[in-house]
């Protein structure tokens, strides 16, 4: 066994994970996104057995995102200015404890919707305190040339757990019942924080930013994200991304009920087409690793995402349409994750933990897209609704590209 280890640490894709501190942040990644995934279909499930209402699933997903508008910029702060294992080992302790009481609650018979509400927005919470945490430790961890093929790593990893944690969810829901399925989701929480305890502390140095309040610090985060010209077009790009290109998946109940006609069961072979492209786009830049030409690839994945969504959009078949959900999601990795090394890799330890808050802030950004693409296929029909949001999205990379030259030579 330790010689077939010793050759998959060998191979180009996996060299990030010969150091040890990136495998055991890999190894609570992997606890914590299958957590996380798993909580996408219980939590749906649940408010759905309780009220029976369609809405209510939009609400209760809807509550999520007021902690990522207001709370990013404070979780971002708070993980440049004190230690970041601390921060992710207190998220996950709460998201343990939450998940447990949901259990209980289930199992005790005394389950309500409005614990479903209050459970999604402390969830919310311990997400957005999580991730920048944990993204900025990424760099922590390996050395500077290895970023690229770290964070490509995490691609894959985040990849396999969409695909996995929801299949692993609805077969514990079908044998014990939503309570089980948060018991799980808790355990693997609990792996997750066992994995956290074992890294080493990193010695940061000391900042004056200790002595400036939370709102300064939260200013001059911004301050940098905007002057530094990469991590500004880092940013940029997947904001624009996620308002234009990203939300088309909102639509797709659509195209798969009414347009191509294959149902629940063709919509979740379309997202599993989909979750292959990612790994696909994931494994290859975590072969290149730092030898990708990020700016450029960020900018033309992007602009060849919203094109391919011109293509989904027109699709009468449902085999061109699998096929092109492959390449979208090829295409949405290649531009998240190089993004991610451009913004890691530009920002100096003192400010990466709020560029990425503001980059997890992009979240906003699909549901108002969301809203705006629905608004759009109600004026125009899902499928010019889709073709025009892919077409602005194409666009904007193209002016990017030409209104901001220094963009396409990041290394």
């Amino acid at each position: 066994m330790n010689g077939f280890l010793a050759a998959i640490l060998r191979l180009r894709a996996f060299e990030a994970l010969r150091y040890r501190e990136y495998r055991l942040l890999s190894y609570g990644q992997v606890s914590g996104n299958m957590g996380m995934w798993m909580d996408e279909v219980t939590r749906g499930w649940l408010i759905y057995q309780l009220t029976d209402s369609a809405l209510q699933l939009g609400l209760v997903r809807g509550i999520q995102l007021f902690p990522f508008l207001f709370l990013s910029p404070l979780a971002g702060s708070a993980a440049d200015r004190y230690s970041r294992k601390t921060q992710l080992l207190i998220a996950q302790s709460l998201n343990v404890l939450v998940y447990g009481a949901t259990a209980l609650l289930i199992f005790t018979g005394l389950i309500r919707p409005w614990h479903v509400y209050v459970t999604a927005f402390l969830v919310a919470v311990v997400q957005v305190f999580q991730q920048p945490a944990r993204a900025a430790m990424i760099s922590d961890t390996v050395p500077p040339e290895y970023l690229t093929n770290a964070i490509g790593l995490n691609a894959l990893v985040f990849n396999i757990a969409r695909i996995v944690g929801p299949a692993v969810a609805g077969a514990v829901i079908f044998l014990w019942g939503t309570g089980g399925a948060y018991s799980v989701q808790s355990a693997f929480l609990v792996l997750a924080t066992v994995w956290t305890v074992q890294l080493r502390p990193v010695r940061r140095s000391k900042r004056s930013s200790h002595r400036e309040s939370f709102a300064q610090s939260i200013v001059e985060g911004w301050k940098f994200s905007w002057r530094n010209q990469p991590v500004r077009a880092g940013l940029l790009c997947t904001m624009l991304v996620s308002l234009l290109i990203v939300p088309f998946t909102t639509l797709l109940p659509v195209y798969a009920r009414d347009l191509l006609g294959v149902g629940a069961q063709g919509q979740g072979f379309m997202l599993t087409a989909m979750g292959f492209g990612a790994l696909i786009s994931a494994a290859l830049i975590a072969s290149a690793g730092h030898r990708l030409e990020r700016g450029m690839l960020m900018l033309g994945a992007s602009a060849l995402y919203g094109l391919v969504l011109v293509v989904f959009a027109a699709s009468p078949w449902f085999s061109l349409s699998l096929v092109v959900m492959i390449v979208a999601g090829l295409c949405h990795v290649h531009s998240n994750a190089l993004v991610q090394t451009v913004i890691q890799s530009y920002s100096p330890a003192e400010f990466r933990g709020r560029t990425l808050a503001i980059f997890s802030m992009s979240q906003v950004l699909t549901t108002a897209g969301a809203m705006l693409i629905g608004s759009l296929s109600f004026l125009l029909g899902p499928r010019w609704a889709v073709a025009a949001m892919g077409v602005a999205g194409s666009l904007a990379m193209i002016t990017m590209y030409v209104a901001m030259p220094n963009a396409r030579h990041i290394k």
